[in-house]
């Protein structure tokens, strides 16, 4: 079977496993514990991991927080904001119609809690127009949450642009990265406008469980502050208590080494991949297919493509012996594509909606398969 679902998640690389292993196996100390060995080569295991993620993103290593994943760290971001700095009135978020389950639900709660919450409008790839962002912000904003690239699309939203706009009107920026993370360069000194990132190592041929919020230092030196989600043993600077799942932290660590090791052949097979499937269904559907995500400004190896008069649950099923595929978000499977929806698209387009997403590691020929459908 052909794995094209890799938006969803990846297969853990072999490396990775291997240094995983270590941790699961002979070191099983706890980084909190003193003086004895086992402690400390958990401890220097994780400080290894920290570097290797800070190298991938240019960002210092103390401003790497671990989470279990995205989805803790966008709950951090938001939640953490806005509890942090309830005191001083400021009550108004934004987001985005595009933007995950892990955000936009956050929203929805922060909502119930007596926030006012703004879902800016996304244009047909599911992008937000800074122009929109600045029309949104008032002075009561607080803090604004828009991914840089989306999940069920790959388009590219400006964050730079946008997270200018925020920092020059002293509103906080989150982004999710999730999916940026390790397809296409990401610099943190290059966008100081962005406050909080929140990543997940899964994505990338790292475990499952593991993933970090990016919390920039301020002026003076410290993390910007939250209220932490967890209370307890005050690990992570006290911003994220809990025992150090050590292995998955390792293994994310290799995961990121690898990925900038390879950042740019990985780019470039991404890139022949989409073209390569992108051509065969041109030729073998023509006008009885229409792409949903744009050819530009856009993540490597992400494409939605709408199979008209075609249900994509039955056409999913059907192509499941073979190549496996998804209507959308992993998270959200069983509902229609919000993100489509906010895009334009009729309920009866979003419904014969399919995304393919590679990996760098997908063999070009296995591309071929296509030909037989």
């Amino acid at each position: 079977m052909l794995y094209l679902d890799h938006s969803a998640t990846t297969p853990i690389l072999p490396e990775v496993k291997d240094k995983m292993m270590v941790y699961l196996t002979n070191e099983f100390g706890n980084p909190s514990g003193k003086y004895y060995e086992l402690a400390n080569n958990a401890k220097s295991a994780i400080s290894n991991a920290r570097s290797e993620i800070s190298k991938l993103i240019n960002s210092s290593e103390e401003e790497i927080i671990f989470t279990s994943g995205a989805t803790e760290s966008n709950n951090m971001a938001l939640k953490g904001v806005a509890d942090y700095y309830s005191a001083a009135n400021k009550r108004h978020i934004i987001t985005s119609k595009s933007e995950h389950s892990a955000v936009i639900d956050v929203c929805e709660f922060l909502e119930s809690k007596g926030f006012n919450i703004t879902y800016l409008d996304v244009d047909r790839y599911g992008r937000v127009n800074p122009r929109d962002l600045e029309k949104a912000i008032n002075k009561d904003t607080l803090l604004v949450s828009i991914m840089w690239g989306n999940n069920e699309l790959g388009s590219l939203n400006d964050v730079k642009e946008l997270s200018e706009i925020c920092k020059e009107q002293g509103v906080l920026f989150h982004t999710d990265a999730t999916q940026v993370l390790g397809k296409t360069p990401i610099d943190w000194e290059e966008i100081p406008g962005v406050s909080f990132l929140s990543v997940s190592a899964h994505k990338m041929h790292g475990p499952k469980g593991v993933g970090a919020l990016i919390i920039r230092k301020d002026q003076y030196g410290n993390l910007i502050p939250l209220t932490p989600l967890f209370h307890g043993g005050g690990q992570e600077k006290g911003i994220r208590s809990g025992t150090y799942s050590v292995h998955n932290i390792v293994g994310f660590g290799e995961a990121a080494r690898i990925a900038r090791v390879n950042l740019d052949d990985n780019i470039e097979q991404l890139y022949k991949l989409e073209e390569k499937l992108i051509a065969i269904l041109k030729n073998k559907f023509g006008q009885q297919i229409s792409f949903n995500s744009d050819h530009q400004n856009k993540l490597p190896g992400v494409i939605n493509v709408r199979f008209i008069g075609l249900n994509n649950e039955v056409l999913l099923k059907k192509l499941s012996p073979i190549i496996a595929a998804s209507t959308g978000s992993a998270c959200s499977s069983a509902k229609p594509s919000h993100v489509l929806q906010a895009t334009g698209l009729e309920l009866s387009e979003v419904r014969e909606s399919i995304r393919f997403s590679f990996s760098p590691y997908t063999n070009l020929d296995d591309i071929d398969i296509f030909y037989e459908l």
